[in-house]
């Protein structure tokens, strides 16, 4: 093999520099690259179509748990502040009001987070929205997307020369999977009903575990210690379930998902759970433009408090929402984690070429 200079360039020279190398393996690179055109052939034969939008956009997700990547641009001698996409999300709804009925994506996300075993800050997303369906029957979708991926998965490996997976997931999922409210998980663990707890009583049911708040949670911030107890106490628990959804999380958790109707206390979106590993993030989507701008305003008012930089209120999905945006579902799934699900693996390093230390 020649380098760019023309000289011949062997292996040995590259394992000199580890950090040149994938960390994952070819044979896992290809395995991947299978898999991906499996999604696709998954979503196209049940009627979504493709789409492309946006990685870098004026537009960004107002979220006080996402930090984006800011980046400076100079376009036609007018500088001006872009973002790379948290996800897809603001781009598909704005084709979704547009007409689009049945859309996904398989794209690149990035989030200003610490890389991990289960976290990296770019990774792939796979996305898609649909007019009509409510978010319980998305769980029924994921549900079959986590197993026929699991089921190909084991086959796959039989196929592919140098592949030996024997240990895929699907041969521990149950179907079908189970549901529980975010209460009951909750008070599975706990014993008790947490949706109407204060801060106060949460940082106390939190030490009554021997959990201590890091210095940066303030003792008023209840959803920091819904989630400080969830990662803590509950998501252990969910590790004993090979597949499980969560739902009904509370309103303040809502982000982008509609309140329901029936109980003002919660929201209607969920998340699947393999092995403890959250997977995907489902909602029915919020229509009201109102209450988009009511939830922005609320964000950026915490972010301002979490001392965390400002993000632009005004985006083009405040606009499409205004035109009308009809009774939709959607799920944001990552997809380097369901690889690494399926495959019984422990790191993201070991499904991805170059996480982000070799980027």
């Amino acid at each position: 093999m020649r380098n760019a200079l023309g000289s011949e360039t062997s292996m040995n020279d590259l394992r000199s520099d580890p950090a040149l190398l994938p960390t994952a393996s070819l044979r896992v690179l290809r395995f991947r690259a299978e898999m991906l055109d499996w999604v696709r052939q998954f979503f196209r034969g049940r009627g979504y179509w493709e789409v492309e939008t946006p990685l870098l956009s004026h537009d960004v997700c107002v979220d006080v748990w996402l930090e984006p990547f800011a980046v400076e641009v100079n376009s036609n001698g007018h500088p001006s502040q872009m973002f790379l996409q948290t996800s897809p999300e603001f781009g598909m709804k704005r084709l979704v009001a547009a007409g689009a009925e049945a859309i996904f994506q398989v794209t690149r996300a990035f989030r200003q987070e610490e890389s991990g075993p289960l976290h990296n800050p770019e990774f792939t997303i796979v996305e898609w929205y649909r007019v009509g369906e409510t978010y319980h029957q998305q769980m029924d979708l994921v549900e079959r997307l986590v197993t026929g991926f699991s089921q190909y998965a084991a086959h796959l490996s039989t196929e592919m020369e140098g592949l030996n997976f024997r240990n895929c997931v699907v041969s521990s999922l149950v179907c079908p999977f189970p549901r529980i409210t975010y209460e009951e998980a909750f008070r599975q663990v706990t014993g008790k009903s947490v949706m109407g707890m204060s801060a106060i009583e949460l940082s106390d049911l939190a030490e009554s575990f021997g959990i201590r708040g890091p210095e940066s949670l303030r003792q008023d911030d209840r959803d920091g210690w819904l989630n400080l107890i969830l990662t803590e106490v509950v998501e252990p628990r969910l590790e004993e379930q090979s597949a499980v959804f969560v739902y009904d999380y509370p309103s303040s958790q809502a982000a982008l998902a509609r309140i329901s109707e029936a109980d003002p206390a919660v929201a209607e979106r969920f998340e699947l759970y393999l092995n403890g590993i959250e997977i995907c993030n489902g909602y029915q989507e919020l229509t009201d433009v109102n209450e988009l701008r009511r939830r922005q305003s609320e964000h950026s008012r915490r972010r301002q408090q979490e001392g965390l930089p400002a993000l632009p209120e005004d985006n083009r999905l405040v606009s499409a929402l205004e035109l009308g945006l009809p009774e939709c579902s959607g799920v944001a799934l990552g997809f380097d984690r369901l690889l690494l699900s399926a495959l019984q693996m422990d790191t993201l390093s070991e499904v991805v070429a170059f996480p982000f230390d070799r980027a």
